[in-house]
């Protein structure tokens, strides 16, 4: 039997509702019982029993037909179903979607470091090295490429989210490593992720990396210098702060403010940190992944779900 939540299907919830009339279809199970006998079996009147049959009778739960008895003709009364199947109505799908936003490189809203530092376009060195004067120069708005041996760099980005939109996870990706005097593969650097003034954990970036050319590295870049990050993705959920899966801290997605229409994010190297290492930044036009950081809001649109 297939029941439904419609009132289609609700003389038989009514059928069921009652520990008699389940005491009923349990005895029926084992084998096919007159009135008189069902009864007997649960210390019933004839009349209030006669009265049960009928509502199972009538929800079709049960069949009934009259038959030949030693004092004339009996009401036989068998089970019709051997099964129930509860259909509920399909939900409504839940679209997930994004807001993406690409964060160039030189488009940092503050900064405070130390040396060794510097940044570049892709054509040439913008200023001097180890100086951080040159963070605030003009050209820095074409940065692809940017480090420094302690301290932070913050980026500003607009927050798209409307307010039928329900936020589910922040993606942040980025090409990231070290920053050591020349390259070193091994050379450790805690790197600390704040968003909206909230800290979200901190990532020890293994080294420094020049062993080979970077993929998108221009051909004047020097050798003997940084070449390429490793891709990281740090997620932002309801369960807690992830990078590539590894879980970095509780920190959830309604603890940094998400609904605020501007966001902050900082990346630092701190005074604290057991490995100072710096950090080294890789955006369009150099390393293994010619791409920018980029955040992205993954949301399900709660209005256009309702609207089905």
């Amino acid at each position: 039997m297939k029941l439904d939540l419609s009132e289609h299907s609700l003389s038989v919830y009514e059928a069921l509702a009652s520990p008699v009339r389940l005491r009923i279809l349990r005895l029926l199970a084992d084998e096919p019982l007159n009135i008189k006998e069902l009864a007997a079996a649960t210390g019933l009147s004839s009349a209030i029993m006669t009265m049960h049959v009928r509502k199972l009778a009538d929800a079709g739960l049960i069949e009934t037909r009259m038959a030949p008895g030693k004092s004339g003709l009996q009401k036989i009364c068998t089970l019709a179903a051997d099964s129930i199947e509860v259909e509920f109505p399909a939900s409504k799908a839940r679209i997930r979607k994004s807001h993406r936003i690409s964060i160039p490189i030189g488009h940092y809203a503050d900064f405070d470091i130390e040396p060794t530092c510097g940044l570049a376009t892709v054509d040439r060195i913008i200023g001097s090295f180890d100086d951080p004067r040159y963070f605030w120069d003009p050209e820095r708005i074409h940065a692809a490429i940017l480090w420094f041996g302690k301290g932070f760099i913050e980026y500003k980005a607009p927050n798209f989210l409307l307010s039928t939109q329900e936020p589910e996870e922040l993606l942040l990706r980025m090409e990231i490593g070290s920053e050591a005097p020349g390259i070193r593969e091994d050379y450790p650097s805690d790197i600390t992720f704040t968003l909206n003034g909230v800290k979200l954990g901190t990532w020890t970036s293994p080294g420094d990396f020049g062993d080979r050319r970077g993929k998108f590295t221009p051909p004047w870049w020097p050798a003997h210098t940084n070449q390429y990050g490793l891709l990281k993705q740090l997620r932002l959920t309801d369960s807690g702060t992830f990078m590539d899966g590894v879980k970095l801290s509780d920190i959830t997605l309604n603890e940094v403010d998400i609904r605020r229409k501007e966001w902050t994010l900082r990346l630092s190297v701190e005074d604290d940190a057991l490995h100072l290492g710096g950090l080294t930044l890789y955006g369009r036009g150099f390393g293994n992944y010619g791409e920018h950081p980029s955040l992205e809001l993954f949301y399900v649109d709660a209005g256009e779900a309702a609207g089905r």
